[in-house]
């Protein structure tokens, strides 16, 4: 089922803010970053072995550099930043329930994890990240929902609408994809996949989504390697 990680995903947003609106005071913040972290180790776990994927050193490395150079030039973290401002003071004055809305949309929605996710559902019907996601996002909506209450919970919605078209859309193009792609792929992905860990861990502040146009280059460089 090509929808099954969105749909996992959606569902946990779902239940951790339901959770969140009701006993989400009740833990610790120590132990609210412990679980983070705890989680973030767990996708260092999965980010790894996709890294071996890999048969074309040059690809990857190839990627990540025009990755880079365009994501900088483009400074997509800089303009998801300011769509998030520009959301937020949009319906600033509309309430707490649109500000959570607004604010767990950002967080689950916009990213490299949902991005390659979405991929490997659509290109492998592996939902291993996405299921990973799933748990993490869980736990942060909890934590969300006990501040800025119920709005976090309806951000199940676009969640499943983003992730899920990008599975649909990556099963369309499979066929386009050979195997050999659609690994190199895969490895870039881990690779951001890493970066979002590590930053979730405080050990660096990479900007992930400056990175994501690196997945787009491996399609293009392996029918040149």
């Amino acid at each position: 089922m090509i929808l099954l990680g969105a749909a996992a995903n959606a569902a946990t947003v779902a239940v951790g803010g339901f959770v969140g609106l009701f006993a989400g005071k009740l833990l610790p913040e120590r132990l609210q970053k412990s679980l983070i972290s705890a989680l973030a180790l767990v996708v260092i776990g999965i980010a790894l072995p996709g890294i071996d994927d890999s048969q074309k050193p040059l690809v990857p490395i190839l990627s990540m550099v025009l990755g880079v150079l365009m994501g900088e030039l483009l400074d997509l973290d800089k303009a998801v930043n300011r769509l998030g401002d520009w959301l937020k003071n949009r319906i600033g004055g509309q309430g707490k329930f649109t500000e959570g809305f607004v604010y767990g949309t950002m967080v689950f929605v916009v990213g490299a994890m949902s991005i390659m996710g979405g991929l490997n559902s659509g290109l492998q019907g592996d939902h291993t990240l996405l299921l990973s996601k799933s748990v993490l996002d869980g736990v942060s909506a909890l934590v969300f929902a006990s501040t800025m209450g119920a709005g976090v919970l309806c951000a199940a919605v676009p969640v499943f609408l983003w992730e899920g078209l990008i599975a649909v859309l990556a099963s369309l193009l499979s066929p386009l994809l050979g195997p050999e792609v659609i690994a190199e792929i895969n490895s870039v992905g881990s690779l951001l996949i890493l970066a979002i860990s590590l930053n979730m861990l405080g050990v660096t502040k990479i900007r992930v989504m400056n990175l994501v146009p690196a997945m787009v280059f491996p399609v293009v460089l392996c029918t040149l390697i």
